[in-house]
């Protein structure tokens, strides 16, 4: 038993790290949510504990509704919203803040049971710890990244939604790691100097580079421009993107750049699953052909979702599949990573 101190605490302790994960992913798909219908600007104050109950009468309604009605997203955007349009994004948001709760409770309490118990070896007392640390990070950065869309813009920083996001695929890739250790009664490092995985590893960074560019993407609608492929427009490159000096192809606030990058980041993801499929032919890696082939199914997919989602003129429904695709993905690489660890 390499997580836990004490093999009678194997059962229960499954169960709660799946459930933890299916909750994360769950948070993950209602934040994405929350983004695609502009929703996340909608309560304009952080009360850690006012703000479990929604709004009880009209009075309430009202007031949170004035709210709203101060900031710039209201005044330039939404200058004719009604109080029932309002209720809509309200508790897309309000969901989102309290799914946020209800994962630190639950990480937390049997954390505690679990450290009391003994149940954990010391080395995963400080991993799941960190975790923690982590989750309760995420909803500081979660309200730093609202307060940028409450004065002066209309929406939130892309900058500080894609740390938010990020932070939450760190999480989840945690967990997930810790899971595939549990299962294989192993305790592999994610990160480590095993030469034969490097392929893989870098695979897994690209995917959490390009997690950040749709999240750039998405923090700038920059899916509302360009909405043709494999060009585009006309183009390889767009062409209102002015390019004087070196700096300049990293200047993330332009639209039309970001939205390349993050064409160029999926082509290329997609050589590397490639190449990594050659290795293992190469080499006769049978036992890892299984798990690539997943990889490659849902790069694939995420693909296809990606180019449709551009060409439908960003639709609700397979913009957030495309999210979704990206869980799975991330999922299956660290799986095909996990098991080429020796």
């Amino acid at each position: 038993m390499v997580i836990l101190a004490k093999k009678n605490y194997q059962k229960v302790f499954l169960y709660w790290l799946i459930s933890l994960i299916v909750l994360l992913i769950l948070m993950i798909i209602i934040g994405g949510l929350t983004r695609l219908t502009d929703s996340g600007l909608s309560i304009t104050k952080w009360d850690l504990f006012r703000g479990i109950l929604w709004p009880k009468d009209i009075n309430e309604w009202q007031y949170f509704f004035s709210l709203y009605k101060e900031i710039p997203q209201f005044k330039l955007l939404n200058p004719n919203m009604t109080l029932n349009e309002f209720k809509v994004i309200y508790f897309w948001e309000w969901f989102h803040r309290i799914l946020g709760r209800a994962i630190g409770l639950f990480f937390l309490i049997p954390f505690i049971y679990f450290f009391y118990k003994k149940a954990f070896t010391k080395e995963y007392n400080f991993k799941l710890f960190l975790i923690f640390t982590l989750i309760l990070f995420q909803g500081f950065v979660g309200w730093y990244m609202v307060k940028s869309g409450l004065v002066n813009d209309v929406t939130v920083s892309h900058y500080r939604l894609a740390s938010h996001l990020f932070l939450a695929f760190v999480i989840l890739s945690s967990l997930i790691w810790i899971l595939f250790n549990h299962h294989f009664d192993s305790n592999k490092k994610f990160f480590n100097n095993y030469k034969k995985s490097l392929s893989i590893q870098f695979l897994v960074f690209l995917i959490f580079l390009q997690i950040i560019f749709g999240a750039f993407v998405s923090g700038l609608d920059a899916g509302k421009i360009y909405q043709t492929w494999p060009l585009m427009n006309d183009t390889f490159f767009p062409n209102d993107v002015l390019i004087y000096n070196l700096n300049d192809f990293f200047n993330f606030d332009q639209r039309s750049l970001v939205q390349f990058f993050h064409r160029i980041f999926a082509y290329l993801i997609f050589l590397i699953i490639a190449f990594i499929g050659y290795e293992f032919y190469k080499n006769k890696s049978k036992s890892l052909y299984k798990p690539y082939i997943y990889v490659l199914i849902f790069v694939l997919f995420q693909i296809f979702l990606g180019v449709l989602t551009l060409i439908s003129n960003l639709n609700i429904y397979i913009a957030s599949l495309h999210q979704i695709s990206s869980i799975l993905l991330t999922i299956a690489s660290l799986h095909l990573y996990h098991r080429s660890i020796n």
